[in-house]
């Protein structure tokens, strides 16, 4: 009776109300993102007497903390209660991953259990790349002055030119990565 509540927003729904959103933004002179909150919740634990980077009014940005909130919390709700917890993807893709990489949970998952399985934080070498993963997106989103949603959903709405070149950047990387740099770690981390 209710399916529909289990299948991904159709394209003509979701980007409308993305759009919506960013007028309501704008309107209200405000930018999207996610990695500015990094900024604020350091400013509220007081980092700012430490570097004056982090000496900012975080009350002004308060609204962006509960941006943040209202995704964890969505995102929750629409993977508990309005989801079958798989995507699809392509069958070639599927047949690849599970070829090249003995994934075999690609389309039954969100988060592939070869990759992600709470036993591999017990391996160092995962730790070491999940360590230095994250410290690479920290200091690449805050060397490009946003993260990926910010610039690619807010900057290029506002036909921001650096936007532009930092969207370039994160999908030429992602593609590097996918296809140069995850051949020669994956089996490293699998074994």
């Amino acid at each position: 009776m209710m399916d529909w509540i289990y299948e991904p927003w159709p394209w003509y729904i979701a980007g409308p109300l993305i759009a919506l959103t960013m007028f309501i933004l704008l309107f209200m002179g405000k930018q999207f993102g996610m990695s500015s909150n990094l900024r604020t919740m350091c400013s509220i634990a007081g980092a700012g007497k430490v570097t004056p980077f982090f000496n900012i009014d975080w009350k002004k940005e308060r609204w962006n903390l509960m941006l943040v909130l209202g995704a964890a919390l969505g995102g929750f709700l629409a993977s508990h209660f309005m989801s079958n917890n798989s995507v699809e993807i392509n069958p070639k893709v599927a047949a690849q991953l599970s070829h090249d990489y003995d994934i075999n949970s690609a389309g039954s998952a969100y988060l592939p259990p070869e990759l992600f399985a709470m036993e591999n934080l017990s391996d160092p070498f995962v730790l070491v790349i999940l360590i230095l993963g994250g410290f690479l997106v920290g200091f690449g989103s805050r060397y490009a002055g946003g993260c990926t949603s910010g610039h690619a959903i807010s900057g290029l709405s506002n036909l921001q030119m650096p936007s532009l070149i930092a969207v370039t950047g994160f999908f030429v990387g992602g593609l590097f990565m996918v296809h140069f740099i995850f051949p020669l770690i994956f089996p490293l981390i699998s074994s």
